[in-house]
């Protein structure tokens, strides 16, 4: 009787090893592919400001990276759906590296609709980034969901810490072969999206998630208005609109105090190591408490963080560097409490599909913020830019957690 009772345990250890062995190289895929990161949106920016020779333009690229990233979060998770979720990343980010190379030719022929079209195609890979959050969760037991997701986003942080900082050194390979200096974060694009798309391909047989039931579709739209998830998906959308909004100007302003792209690169890294790094954390915190708590504390920071932009065209590097940490500590809090809140409220056979909205709330909410930042930032300088940001995220949190705690989510 004893030595039968030893044999479901054994089975329980094999389980939880092949469990850590796939999130570990999950994590590193992930890492790997978020190196390409800074390509949409530090350099693109950067490369638009260069191309057209006005500020205005910096947000175009940005919009187009961030539309192909709604469009392919809908594809990738249509084909989590079907049962193919590892193919669907392995998916978006083969995309993403092709638009990568695009706009590396781009940049040769001097060409900004081609750079344009190659920014839309690199937005898939950032859906790919973000999506496989939820390759993790799916696998974990009810009350880990949020440490899972922190544990992903976590790993997402090495890569993407990494990226800003390679803009110096790619800069300097990109001029070497005559391309502009912003093209270099494409290169290193093509390669971390590459190299992902070939271990999440690898990773299919192990990522694959039960199809959704037919008929399934048809009550979508119906759970996209569902009280409880709803609040999740807002939660989501106005983060991103919050942190791309002030990002989409920042390396610029940065840029135009004679800060060089070394200097660029480190300050968008600290900004990136306070959107990912503290993920651990407050993965734990939505699982020990709740998401709410989490929001709430990310639409504190957002707003904090949007006053002390006003103040940053005065006194140059330090503040704007605060400004920045705090924005990427308040988007933390967003971006872990609200993908924690869709986990949780998500009907089970609509989940899936879910993760997909969720994912093309946050980049259409991006869209809209991108072009607006250049014309805000035109009529109203950086400050009037980063405290409209601000005040807009803190709201629209706001809305969304009594939404939430109203109806009893």
């Amino acid at each position: 009787m004893s030595s039968g009772a030893r044999v479901p345990v054994r089975e329980d250890e094999s389980t939880a090893r092949e469990l850590r062995g796939t999130l570990a190289l999950l994590g590193t895929a992930t890492a790997v592919g978020s190196m390409g990161l800074a390509a949409g949106g530090t350099a693109g920016p950067l490369l638009a400001v260069q191309m057209t020779g006005t500020n205005a333009a910096a947000g175009v690229p940005v919009a187009l990276n961030l539309a192909g990233s709604a469009v392919g979060a809908l594809l990738i998770s249509r084909l989590a759906a079907l049962g193919r979720r590892g193919q669907g990343l392995a998916l978006g980010f083969a995309t993403g590296a092709l638009g990568a190379a695009v706009v590396v030719v781009a940049a040769a022929a001097w060409s900004f609709g081609l750079v344009l079209a190659g920014s839309m195609l690199l937005g898939c890979a950032n859906a790919a980034v973000f999506l496989s959050r939820y390759a993790a969760v799916v696998a974990v037991p009810p009350h880990r969901r949020g440490r899972a997701l922190g544990r992903v986003l976590f790993a997402t942080s090495v890569g993407a810490v990494i990226s800003p900082m390679l803009l110096g050194p790619g800069g300097s390979l990109a001029a070497g072969i005559g391309l502009a200096q912003p093209t270099g974060a494409y290169l290193v694009a093509v390669a971390g999206f590459g190299c992902a798309a070939v271990v999440f391909w690898a990773l299919a047989g192990r990522l694959a998630a039960g199809r959704t039931e037919p008929g399934a579709g048809r009550g979508l739209a119906l759970a996209i208005r569902d009280p409880k998830t709803l609040p999740a998906i807002i939660t989501l959308a106005v983060t991103n609109f919050a942190m791309v909004g002030v990002m989409t100007v920042a390396p610029v302003q940065l840029g135009a105090h004679g800060n060089g792209l070394e200097m660029v690169g480190l300050v968008v890294a600290l900004h990136v190591v306070c959107m990912f790094g503290p993920s651990l954390v407050t993965g734990y915190l939505a699982d020990r408490f709740h998401p709410i708590v989490v929001i709430v504390a990310g639409g504190v920071l957002l707003l904090a963080g949007g006053a002390v932009g006003m103040f940053a065209g005065e006194h140059g590097a330090v503040v704007m560097t605060v400004h920045l940490l705090l924005i990427g500590l308040g988007w933390n809090g967003g971006m872990v409490g609200g993908s924690a809140l869709l986990s949780a409220t998500a009907p089970v056979r609509l989940r899936t599909h879910l993760e997909g909205i969720g994912e093309a709330a946050m980049n259409v909410a991006a869209v809209a913020a991108a072009p607006l930042a250049g014309a805000v930032s035109v009529l109203t300088g950086y400050a009037g830019l980063s405290i409209c940001f601000g005040v807009s995220a803190a709201a629209g949190l706001t809305l969304s957690c009594r939404r939430a705690r109203v109806r009893g989510s």
